[in-house]
């Protein structure tokens, strides 16, 4: 690898991860060079980081906004052409939502290395992506810090494993009744115990969709079927992840819960960095590491994330669309907490699933779902539902 710089884009640069990704690279500017920076709504905090890094290739989602944007020392390009570009080494995926979909499937195919820490694609479109990164060996390395974790504890070892292990925090209401559930916020949904995250995957961590999400993903990520991905509660946040190998022994990885070191590990691979802005464990503050089993009768949508990614087709598509629409209800006050988890079962229950689908049905179904989520809260009070 030597004194090589990667070029990097970041797709999502200003969200949480990507803002995180730039912080590494700006700890680190003899390794990485951004190349490539696209953004969805937060137009201000794009023009700075376009005046501070200097890339060639820039995308807004905004039409106005690209105007304002334009400039002669950069080019405006799609997102799939920036994620593909030969003169992009790395691309990393950081959007939320389906919006990863169509550039991972665009890197994918022009054989990148991948940085993955939208879910969405894998989930949605796994058997597609997996297919196509076989076809023109490109990459896929995660950022998720528990599959970032799995994928370290996999490294030298020469067997496969029998086990993975994948812990959660139990987000916030970990220990909630379903009746304390029925009263809580927004805001108070939104406040993490360990990490700081997006809006999407911090309501994802309150449900733990997020952890359900993560286990359809491992099973992509590192083919291992579903029965063989466990979920513990791992309320410190500490272990990462685990794997389990043939003989019973188990590996795990542990650091701060930091999302900057899975970031810097994927873009260094196969190389370990030194970065002082890391922080380390201090085992003086550690009293114990807890586990514990989640609770599936009171965060259902783990159980029903698990039962879509094990149904396949296009299950998963309309998990997420579903869960997407119910969030963004659920944070404008139009549906409870506990209402998430009522909109995406009753949106897969209604659904008839098409096996191994293509892109094209991935989307229909993603649109259906859509659609039918706000019609359970809009229409003539479905199945309970305000």
């Amino acid at each position: 690898m030597g004194n090589t710089v990667k070029q990097l884009a970041v797709l999502g640069s200003t969200g949480s991860i990507g803002q995180q990704t730039l912080e590494v690279v700006r700890a680190l500017p003899h390794k990485f060079h951004i190349i490539g920076l696209a953004a969805g709504g937060n137009t201000d905090l794009l023009a700075k980081q376009i005046n501070e890094f200097k890339p060639r290739f820039v995308y807004h989602q905004n039409r106005e906004s690209q105007a304002h944007l334009a400039n002669a020392e950069y080019e405006l390009l799609p997102l799939e052409e920036i994620a593909s570009h030969p003169q992009v080494d790395a691309v990393v995926i950081a959007t939320s939502g389906k919006t990863g979909l169509s550039p991972t499937l665009a890197a994918v195919k022009a054989g990148k290395k991948i940085c993955l820490a939208n879910k969405e694609p894998l989930v949605m479109a796994g058997e597609i992506i997996t297919s196509e990164a076989r076809l023109n060996a490109a990459q896929i390395l995660p950022i998720d810090s528990e599959h970032s974790a799995i994928w370290q504890c996999l490294e030298g070892e020469t067997q496969p494993a029998t086990r993975l292990i994948l812990t959660a925090s139990g987000g916030p209401f970990r220990g909630y009744s379903p009746t304390q559930l029925d009263e809580v916020t927004a805001k108070q949904a939104l406040k993490h115990p360990s990490w700081q995250m997006g809006t999407k995957v911090t309501i994802d961590s309150a449900t733990l969709m997020n952890k359900g999400l993560e286990v359809i993903e491992a099973y992509w990520l590192f083919d291992m079927p579903f029965e063989n991905i466990k979920v513990l509660i791992h309320p410190q946040s500490i272990v990462h992840s685990m794997v389990e190998f043939i003989d019973g022994s188990i590996k795990a990885q542990l650091s701060y819960p930091d999302m900057r070191l899975p970031i810097q590990y994927a873009l260094s691979y196969p190389e370990r960095l030194p970065n002082p802005q890391l922080p380390r464990l201090n085992w003086d503050n550690i009293s114990n590491l807890t586990f514990e089993q989640p609770d599936l009768d009171t965060f259902p949508c783990l159980r029903l994330a698990i039962e879509a990614g094990m149904k396949g087709g296009t299950y998963p598509a309309v998990l997420c669309a579903a869960d997407e629409v119910a969030i963004d209800l659920f944070l404008s006050g139009r549906i409870k907490f506990a209402d998430i988890a009522k909109v995406v079962e009753q949106t897969l229950e209604q659904h008839q699933v098409t096996g191994h689908p293509t892109l094209e049905e991935i989307m229909t179904a993603d649109a259906w779902a859509r659609e039918k989520a706000l019609q359970l809260i809009t229409g003539d009070n479905l199945c309970g539902l305000p």
